[in-house]
């Protein structure tokens, strides 16, 4: 918090000084916001990565990385201009302008960026790299600048545009509620809806299947990143440093928010609604499920951040408790209804927690703020002016969307060929493996050291035999353990999966049960030949025993010859 500070015309330092100090100490503010809302951009990836199969996780991350590599490097050469044009100004692109108005351009780019990168994770797992990229030059170019005119004026984010000429009542979006992410969450539903769902979301009675994404830790660390950034996208908005000349030549500096107390309602309404947030699912997941959902708790708490986005500046206390628990509430509600009635493939939620809840937040303006906020004008005008400005920009957005994947699907360039899905969008898009190990044989190990002294088998046995058996991941140690003080030397170890006479289990995402019936197991394979089989059996079978469903199996088969490589003996000798 910078604090008014009073200096004296008659000091030291000249006016002159004073005015670029101020104006050196604002824009370094206004750079240290930007950033803060830049590294949100790692939430996203982490947040749409968790949210993803692991065959998908280079993909996401790679299209988060050229949201932000394009997405900015169009907005500089053409959107800016687009958006100046639009809302009646003169066209002059940054690179046109004095060098000054490069911080002001960085400032709307990251939020720009934002409305963006939001998209990439409705159309995750199926949407060709181009397209994508496609789209997000255009929405860079076009779309989001022509949301700017209608609302905000220009680069700032004072409210103007189409909303006000046609109402007469500004719109009022302090920080981008619907300007940035109401329009990214629409413009993400509408271009899931073009693609059309991912292989097997689908059964052919038309139910919904679950298919989880590979990390819940990454889609809360992605979570916590974001609402850390967040600060920067509210709190940050509301302040800055200008200075004033008194009468008396006193000169002062001073926060740009009116007063603190401005600076001090947006930091309180934007953590009182992201908490609601996450309480507003986390309790609606309860009475739906029985249990708290982790996910729809991360997914509410951003809601909730969403919700109040467009109004922190003029909302009471309590209205900020309630913009956050409705934004939080209807999360579940919406996702369950898009994916189930729609029928829209929305892999990361992200027109419940960006549009519907942005859509919420803008509307509840009129009912949750200040009597000082609304002035003169009416509940009902103000609430004409946010409806208004809600459909103009849902009705620019849903077409301008529309028509863009749509052509992208007409040429047969929106969505990866079935087998490039099944595939995985690393190894077809990029020839990566996020997680490359996955696709090898993994060694199981028990962390333990074998003390018995191991002795050769085989060479007078008349026989060979192999013992395979599958048992817990836990029990490996042990069983080695048996196997030595069996004399039995030979182990070969490998972790599988697989399902027997062991119950299924019952998985949640996002409140919805699923079935697991895969069980994670280590495979042991032992080659005997002077050591009775029996006592292998039954060192294993000890060993390996719990008396609970799922110890496992073990089989024993004959082997017809084995060869040693690097003697050439065969048999039991090869043993």
């Amino acid at each position: 918090m910078i604090e008014s500070v009073l200096l004296s015309s008659s000091a030291a330092a000249t006016e002159t000084a004073i005015r670029e100090t101020a104006s050196a100490v604002s824009q370094t503010w206004i750079l240290t916001v930007t950033f803060l809302i830049f590294f949100m951009h790692a939430g996203f990836a982490m947040l749409e990565s968790g949210q993803v199969r692991s065959k998908n996780v280079a993909n996401q991350l790679t299209k988060n990385l050229l949201t932000w590599a394009i997405g900015v490097t169009v907005y500089f050469l053409i959107g800016v201009a687009i958006a100046n044009v639009a809302s009646g100004q003169p066209a002059s692109p940054p690179f046109q302008g004095a060098a000054s108005g490069y911080i002001g351009w960085l400032y709307g780019a990251v939020f720009a960026m934002t409305a963006a990168t939001i998209v990439s994770g409705a159309v995750a797992g199926r949407a060709r790299l181009r397209a994508y990229v496609g789209y997000t030059i255009l929405l860079s170019a076009v779309i989001y600048p022509v949301v700017l005119a209608m609302t905000w004026t220009g680069q700032g984010t004072e409210s103007g545009g189409l909303v006000e000429v046609v109402t007469g009542v500004a719109f009022a979006d302090f920080a981008g509620g619907m300007i940035v992410h109401g329009m990214g969450g629409i413009a993400g539903l509408t271009a899931a809806w073009i693609l059309g769902p991912r292989m097997d979301k689908y059964d052919e009675d038309g139910n919904a299947n679950i298919i989880p994404g590979h990390s819940l830790t990454f889609a809360v660390l992605g979570t916590l990143i974001l609402a850390f950034g967040w600060f920067g996208f509210n709190v940050g908005t509301a302040s800055g440093i200008a200075f004033e000349t008194t009468d008396s030549g006193t000169i002062i500096l001073d926060t740009i928010a009116n007063n603190n107390a401005v600076l001090g309602r947006v930091a309180m309404t934007t953590t009182l609604a992201m908490a609601m947030g996450a309480v507003g699912a986390g309790v609606v997941s309860v009475l739906k499920n029985g249990k708290v959902d982790t996910l729809y708790v991360a997914n509410g708490l951003l809601a909730g951040l969403v919700g109040i986005t467009a109004i922190p500046n003029t909302t009471t206390w309590w209205g900020a408790l309630i913009v956050g628990s409705l934004a939080g509430i209807q999360l579940p509600l919406v996702f369950d209804f898009v994916q189930h009635r729609l029928k829209i493939d929305d892999v990361c939620a992200v027109f419940p927690v960006h549009g519907s809840a942005g859509v919420l937040g803008t509307l509840l303006y009129p009912f949750v703020a200040t009597s000082s906020a609304l002035g003169d004008t009416s509940v009902l005008n103000a609430f004409v002016g946010q409806a208004f400005g809600v459909f103009m920009i849902t009705i620019w957005t849903v077409t301008a969307t529309a028509l863009i994947w749509g052509a992208f699907r007409l040429v047969g360039q929106a969505r990866v060929t079935e087998e490039h899905e099944r595939e995985g969008l690393d190894i077809a898009e990029h020839g990566v493996e996020t997680y490359p190990e996955f696709g090898e044989p993994n060694v199981a190990t028990d962390g333990g050291l074998d003390t018995h002294d191991l002795r050769p088998d085989g060479g007078t046995g008349s026989g060979i035999e192999m013992v395979v058996a599958y048992i817990r991941p836990d029990k490996l140690g042990d069983v080695k353990k048996g196997l030595s003080e069996a004399e039995a030397p030979s182990l070969t170890v490998t972790n599988v999966s697989g399902r027997g006479s062991q119950p299924a289990k019952k998985g949640q995402w996002r409140g919805e049960e699923y079935s697991v019936d895969l069980h994670q197991k280590v495979k042991i394979e032992c080659v005997v030949a002077d050591v009775p089989t029996e006592d292998v059996v039954e060192a294993i079978a000890e060993a390996a025993s719990t008396g609970e469903p799922g110890d496992g199996k073990v089989f024993v088969m004959p082997v017809e010859d084995a060869l040693q490589i690097r003697t050439g003996k065969r048999g039991t000798e090869a043993v």
